[in-house]
Formats: structure tokens, sequence, C-alpha cells
């Protein structure tokens, strides 16, 4: 059962790497001949690689090729958008990746176990056993199936009727900071202590790793020590994650269950990586995580989230009588070096108020709603 799922995540990244390159010849083609009808589409490139399937190909799953075609469709759509994130050309993947999956329609739920759909041939094959599979509620979906450090992961996802939360008439505001979030109730660290440990641990790690790689080279990735070194790095990768993602859910469920309204600044975060020790902080806050499950539970439950201007001054503008600094009076990573402020204090000009710079943004984003 190992192989065949082995193999199955193998013919996923040859489909799309198949799909992509005819889809690229096929888009070039059109604009070098300036001829719209040879523009590429799901249809065409799907029908293209069915007509030329090899004999090998029909001993897999056909689903995992129009699936695979379907989400290069996707992307490609993503590519003429560019207010998506990480907006660029679809990229072909490597086998050399640390994750490798695929996606079925075909998949159930069995007396609280999950069935895949059997291969041709195949004799030793059965149900998978998991936890929770009482409490899942719903139509199954197209299900992700994937291998990672070795283990192999199932994403469910299951189409339901959300109830819409109880109307509360408060409001709130959060400014995102590198290492917390702060809002009208107080604070959320999204880099709690634990985490020091294991990011210790990773940086030990990844040291290992690159000693290996310059002493032997390419011949590094195939020693017994490597692979083990690079599955502790992945496993400790993962605690973080779960950790991080683990904070956001519950806070971002608290936001929507307490507040009706709620205001957010809109962050260009890559414009903000203005070092390699800055970039590394806002990498692990999570900020596009979190106004990601933000929106989508907003709307889930009914909510207004409010965003504020990307040049809007939270920072900069006093919450009690309206003043913006401007120049060299502006607060900075290190606070003002005119005024000699601290960077977690602020002190208005105009009106002498002097309050904590987090809290002071907060309110000017709440004046938003």
């Amino acid at each position: 059962m190992k192989k065949v799922l082995d193999d199955l995540c193998d013919y996923r990244r040859y489909c799309w790497n198949q799909g992509l390159a005819l889809w690229n010849d096929m888009y070039d083609s059109a604009l070098i001949l300036e001829d719209k009808t040879l523009k590429p589409s799901e249809r065409k490139v799907r029908d293209e690689l069915v007509a030329n399937k090899e004999d090998w190909q029909y001993q897999l799953s056909a689903r995992c090729l129009q699936l695979a075609i379907d989400d290069l469709g996707k992307a490609w759509k993503n590519f003429f958008d560019k207010a998506m994130p990480d907006w660029g050309k679809p990229k072909f993947k490597s086998k050399k990746a640390p994750r490798q999956g695929f996606k079925t329609d075909r998949a159930k739920i069995v007396k609280g176990k999950l069935r895949l759909d059997k291969p041709r041939g195949i004799t030793n094959w059965c149900d998978i056993r998991f936890k929770g599979a009482k409490s899942l509620d719903g139509d199954l979906k197209v299900v992700s199936i994937y291998r990672e450090n070795g283990k192999y992961w199932a994403s469910l996802p299951f189409e339901a009727d959300v109830v819409k939360k109880v109307k509360t008439n408060q409001k709130t505001a959060v400014d995102l900071n590198v290492g917390h979030f702060d809002y009208t109730e107080g604070q959320v660290k999204t880099l709690p202590r634990n985490l020091s440990a294991l990011y210790k641990r990773i940086k030990h790690y990844q040291r290992l790793l690159a000693r290996k790689r310059m002493v032997n080279g390419k011949n590094a990735v195939q020693s017994n020590n490597y692979a083990k070194t690079k599955a502790k790095l992945q496993r400790d990768y993962r605690r973080v994650a779960n950790i991080q993602r683990d904070i956001i859910q519950k806070f971002t469920t608290k936001l929507v269950t307490d507040y009706d309204k709620i205001a957010i600044e809109d962050l260009t975060v890559k414009q903000m990586q203005m070092s390699h020790v800055a970039s590394k902080g806002l990498h692990r806050s999570l900020f596009g995580y979190f106004r990601q499950v933000l929106d989508y539970k907003c709307q889930w439950y009914g909510k207004e989230l409010f965003l504020a201007d990307k040049f809007y001054p939270s920072t900069q503008r006093c919450s009690r009588c309206g003043f913006v600094k401007t120049g060299e009076d502006k607060i900075g990573l290190d606070g003002n070096m005119k005024r000699k402020t601290k960077h977690n204090e602020y002190i208005c000009y105009e009106c002498g108020a002097i309050m904590g710079r987090d809290g002071n943004a907060v309110m000017n984003l709440l004046a938003l709603i």
C-alpha cells in the first residue's frame, strides 16, 4: 500500500510537469503567432495528455491526472491576477521537494475509516483508521494525500453548513507586531518561549546539514546520517508550525466570537523585510496566515473585517488629538534618535500625551470602524 501511495505521488508530479510543459508551449505559440485560438486551457491540455498516455499510466488512477491538470488551470488563472500572494508563473515540481502528494475525489469514510480508491491488480489494500471520525459531518470533497518526512498525511475537506455567530455589537482592532498581536483586550504572543528551544534545535540541525554538504558535496544526501538529520529538522519545523497555527486559529475564533467588527492593517510584508534579521521575525510571525484565516472566518460567521490602507499612519498618529508625526519626528524600529524616545513608547509633540506605541496603534485602527 505504501508503494502504491509513493507511485501516485510520483505520478501526480509527472502529470503536473508534463501538463505545465505543454501549457507553456501552447502559451508561447499563441503569443508568437498572435492567434487567440491557440491559447491553452484545461480541456486542451488534459485531452492531449490523455491521448498520448503510455501503457504504464493505465495502471494508475486516471483521476490523479485530471485533478493535477485542474489545479494547474487554477494556478494559471492566479498568474493573471497580480493581487494573489506569491504571484508568478506556475513552476515545475521537483522530486527532491520534502513534501510530495496527490489528490483523489473518490475517497470515502466507511465505518469510521478512510477508504481510498483501490488501484488495479492490488490485493493488500485496507481502510485507514484515524481518530475523530465520528465527529466529522458533511460531504467529503477532494482529499489530499501527501508524504512528508517518511510519514503520510490526509487532508479531509468537508462541505458543511456554518452556523452564524451571535451578534455582540462589539468592535476591536488588532495591531500586528513581530512576536505578538495587540488588541483592545490585551496581547497574544505568536512566538512563545517554548518555540525558542525548537528554533535553537532547528539552527543546530541546519548547521549539521550544511557541514555535511560542504564536506561530501552531492554525495552527502545519499548517506543515512544525512537523511536522519534532515528528518529531525523537518520534525521540528512541523512542531513549530503546529504550535503557531494553533495559536492563530484559537485567537481568530475568539475574535469572530466576541466581536462583530474587526480592523487590521493591510501590510506589505515583502517590503517590510529590510534585513535578514527583520525578515526572519516577520516570516515567523505569520502575518499573512493570520489575515487569511481571519478573512474566511469573518465570511463564515457574518462578521465585518476592515482593512486599514497601507499608508495609514497608525503608528505615527496620536489617538487623542490626531497629530501625525512626519520627517525626523517619526518613530522607527529603534525609536526616535532626535527626540531620544524608545521604540515601544509614543509621545505626542502636540498635546503631550504619553502612551504605549502598540496601544496607540490599536486605538487608531479602532477609529476607522
